[in-house]
């Protein structure tokens, strides 16, 4: 089982895109609710750990994770409302947001108990490890269960927006990577780390991928190996959740070689890592084609043939 930690919101995404007055329409989202949708339709045990409103839309993001098969034990309910996202697509399809995230229940997610045996990862990111007083739960989570021998992945996903302290933010991401087995990210959010591929290697996680949107993705490993794959080309509708689908998609290809372990990504070579990226490209691509964050079913990548 893979536990996805982190919050789970409504994005409320225009129907038109390219045009900011386009009536919106509400998707159940939040980049760690996307990864467990995406695990779980990669054909994955996936399970969600947050905290979740009792209001309309967290009933509403409880009632899709049942539908999708992702475990719920692990979610902890406020009376507080759902944080809700305001996305503006361009007319190439890509994707920002505004963040409206006061006073909402996922920022209080409390430490649960140890996680059981079975886990075999926790995959932490977006904004649960940003916002007060949920992120030091988030990150106590983290550091407990790599103490455990639990591998751990971290998808930051940096909204600046969210970020009031840069440089506190920096140091604390810096903090993390020691107890990080996997560390997937955007060239943008290194970018705005100040940091390389190869000083994000070095600092601690055991590989490091980097997503470079339509031009495929690398993969950089504490020995210093690197490999890279290209992308899919697809017709672009919007890239909500892509990078949560490379996210899964790096997950599933892992655990489906038994390298979720903490020091087992030392072993893959240059094929298997070509194997493992490119799965994650083709799922990307599917996610892109689609309007909203709507991953693939595991035979959607299988059959997925670039146009």
């Amino acid at each position: 089982m893979i536990v996805v930690a982190g919050e789970a919101l409504i994005d409320l995404v225009p129907q038109q895109r390219g045009d900011a007055l386009s009536p919106l329409r509400p998707v159940r989202g939040g980049g760690p609710y996307n990864t467990a949708v995406a695990l779980a339709r990669l054909g994955g045990a996936a399970s969600f750990c947050s905290r979740v409103s009792t209001d309309a839309f967290g009933t509403s993001l409880l009632e899709r994770l049942a539908e999708e098969g992702v475990g719920t034990g692990f979610v902890q309910r406020g009376p507080e409302p759902t944080t809700l996202t305001v996305a503006t697509v361009a007319a190439d399809g890509s994707a920002s947001y505004a963040f409206y995230t006061d006073g909402t229940a996922d920022r209080l997610f409390a430490l649960p108990p140890a996680l059981p045996e079975r886990t075999r990862a926790v995959s932490f990111g977006t904004c649960s490890l940003v916002l007060e007083p949920g992120a030091s739960a988030y990150a106590e989570l983290m550091r407990r269960e790599a103490g455990r021998g639990v591998f751990i992945s971290l998808d930051p996903n940096i909204r600046p927006g969210l970020i009031p302290d840069a440089d506190a933010y920096r140091s604390r991401f810096r903090a993390w990577l020691p107890y990080v087995s996997l560390l997937k990210l955007s060239e943008e959010d290194a970018a705005w780390l100040g940091l390389d591929l190869p000083e994000l290697a070095a600092a601690g996680p055991a590989a490091v991928v980097l997503t470079r949107g339509g031009d495929g993705l690398t993969v950089r490993t504490r020995e210093g190996a690197e490999y890279a794959v290209p992308g899919e080309k697809v017709e672009v509708v919007d890239t909500i959740g892509a990078g949560d689908t490379v996210n899964a998609a790096l997950l599933h290809a892992l655990c489906a070689r038994d390298l979720l372990v903490p020091g087992a990504l030392a072993g893959p070579g240059a094929d298997d890592w070509a194997e493992i990226l490119a799965f994650a490209a083709r799922a990307a691509a599917v996610t892109c084609s689609r309007a909203g964050a709507e991953p693939p079913y595991g035979r959607e990548v299988s059959e997925f043939a670039t146009p």
